[in-house]
């Protein structure tokens, strides 16, 4: 398991994916699980920099590593308000995209490409995990 802090600032985007891709390249993953881990980190990163912290500034933990049974984790932390993301409805993807409301295409897009997600409130922390079976990537 490996950690980073950091502001939660779309300017440090590109320190997360680094920081996971690095991780995923010393596991040896192929090009598909990358992209995928890559999309669902950025989502998830995009919107704590976005909305977690609305009047302040404040920071984003990510931890990332392959659990007791197999799979490829990155968690998110960070104190700022409160949300669950898996608590929004999916959108309707049967309405064409004029029809459609705006947002949640993208917690969408991560909850169909991970195996695993969880969040949980606790001690004044927002964690949100997404796992990847390892065992698919090849």
């Amino acid at each position: 398991m490996r950690e980073i802090t950091l502001k939660a600032s779309l300017d440090k985007l590109d320190e997360v994916i680094s920081f996971v891709e690095q991780m995923l390249e010393e596991l040896n993953c192929p090009m598909k699980f990358v992209v995928q881990m890559d999309v669902a980190v950025e989502e998830i990163f995009v919107n704590i920099a976005h909305y977690a912290y609305p009047d302040t500034e404040g920071d984003a933990r990510i931890e990332a590593g392959t659990s007791e049974d197999g799979l490829f984790y990155v968690s998110f932390s960070d104190s700022g308000v409160p949300y669950n993301p898996l608590k929004k409805p999916d959108p309707d993807v049967t309405l064409d995209a004029e029809d459609r409301p705006i947002g949640g295409l993208g917690i969408y897009m991560v909850k169909k490409s991970m195996d695993r997600l969880d969040y949980r409130y606790e001690n004044g922390q927002n964690i949100f995990t997404i796992y990847k079976d390892i065992s698919e990537k090849g």
